[in-house]
Order: structure tokens, then sequence, then C-alpha cells
């Protein structure tokens, strides 16, 4: 592959809106056909499973996905890798979320499980009503005899015993402030940064000829990955730690980049 470029892309605000209609710019799908047809590689990097990775994004053709915050990878069509949790540890994690009065939700490739027995929270409540308008099933519940997950999000108030919960998590998972009141917590030694790395020598590419493009902090270990990190205009928080500012998401942020970066040669018709 010498000579191919590869691009990493985070989803929410960065080829997905997160205001208004959510639709995709004409231009975002434009500039990733040409990236193709340069013969570059695409792949997405999110937080989250493959299952809730929805069909206007795979419409747009991407060669392979960085799922569940790197516990998932897929190329070609084809799993390459998947770690998920043990059950003990699921089991033991459910515990220690219950206890601590914390409010979970726990992710795994082809599911999500909510606890029965936690409180209702808005965070986690507004993720479920957006998940069953969708029509994704969000009925299976933490008590299931096949419990378990890759990875999860909870969310606390003060009634939450965070410090302790946070301390016992830290000892077999990343725990990533996520703002409002919410963490995402990543068994080790899993992270975008290492989706990102094990594609990398999967494919036999350099890390100079990776790029990675987001909008929020989340996507920070993208960017200690690749050799060239690109924030979107509208990811006001990331900007200061990336290699290059494109436009915002609404302003052919996406065509900009990749045109910058020589993924392909633009024509008249582009935009």
């Amino acid at each position: 592959m010498h000579g191919t470029k590869i691009m990493f892309f985070d989803i929410d605000g960065t080829l997905v809106p997160e205001d208004g209609d959510h639709k995709i710019p004409e231009s975002t799908v434009r500039a990733l056909e040409l990236a193709r047809k340069a013969g570059n590689l695409l792949f997405i990097n999110t937080g989250r499973p493959v299952f809730n990775v929805e069909e206007n994004v795979r419409s747009l053709g991407f060669d392979g996905y960085v799922c569940g915050c790197g516990t998932y990878l897929e190329y070609g069509g084809r799993e390459i890798f998947y770690k998920t949790v043990p059950k003990e540890l699921c089991l033991k994690t459910r515990e220690l979320m219950r206890t601590c009065d914390a409010v979970p939700m726990y992710e795994r490739r082809d599911c999500v499980f909510f606890d029965n027995k936690a409180r209702k929270l808005p965070l986690t409540e507004g993720i479920r009503n957006e998940f069953a308008a969708q029509g994704k099933d969000t009925s299976r519940h933490a008590d299931e005899d096949d419990f378990s997950f890759d990875k999860f999000i909870f969310s606390y108030d003060d009634k939450t015993d965070l410090k302790r919960a946070l301390a016992e998590l830290d000892k077999d998972f990343f725990c990533i402030d996520r703002g409002s009141a919410f963490y995402e917590i990543v068994p080790r030694p899993c992270s975008k940064a290492s989706g990102i790395e094990a594609v990398l020598e999967y494919c036999k590419l350099p890390k100079s000829s990776s790029y990675a493009i987001g909008d929020s902090l989340n996507d920070l270990p993208m960017f200690d990955a690749v050799g060239t990190s690109i924030s979107m205009g509208n990811g006001t928080m990331l900007i200061p730690y990336a290699d290059h500012v494109t436009d915002d998401i609404r302003k052919d942020g996406i065509y900009k980049a990749l045109e910058t970066m020589g993924f392909f040669v633009p024509t008249e018709e582009a935009i």
C-alpha cells in the first residue's frame, strides 16, 4: 500500500451534525467518494458499539470501523479484532455501579443493557429514548443471564459515590470524563488510539501516512496515534491540540480537510 493515506473519522459533530436535521452534508459525501477513488483508506473511529453505526454512515462506503473505543475492529467487512470484558468482571462492575448509586448503560457489540434497578437520570434516559425512537431494542437489562459488556457509560449526580466508583474502576478500565456528569468506561488497554495502532499494523502502513479528524476532547486519543491530527472548526475545545483546523461541519469542513491533506485531486463539480 505504498503511498496510501488513511483517515480516521469521528461520527457525531464530524461526519454527522449534532444539531438540526443531522443530515450529512453533500460536500462530505462527495469528498469521501473522491478520496476512495484516489486509492486511500477511510475508517470510522467511534465510541459507539458497531451495532450503533447507522446506515447513513455505513452507506458512505468506509473501508473499516474502529468501534467501542478500540474494542472492535473491522476491515473490508471482516472482524479483525474483538475484546470483551470477562463475565466475572462484568458482574463485579454491575454491583459496583449499584452500590455507588451510579446510572449505567452497558454496551456490547450487538446490543445495550440498561439497569432496571438504577435510578433514572436525564442523560441515560435521553439515550434510552433516542435509541427507542431509532427502533433499537432498549428492553435488555443487567440481570439477564447473558448480560455482559465490552464498555459502558454511566451518569451520576450528588447521590453517587463517584470517588469510590472511579477508584475501583481504574484498576481495570480507562475512565474518560465526558463532561455533563457522565463517564465513558473502556477496558484497558483499549482506546481509540489502540484501535488505530492495530489497523496501521494490519494494513502495514506507517504512522506518517495516518490522519484523524474529530470535534471533541474524547477524540484526543486518536490525535496521539496518527501522523496528522485535524479538528473540525466546530470542535472548539479540540482546536488547541490539532495540527490542522478545518472549517465547520456545515461549511464543507470534511471536503476542505481532505483536499488540503492531498486525499484527492478536486474537480469543479466536487462541491
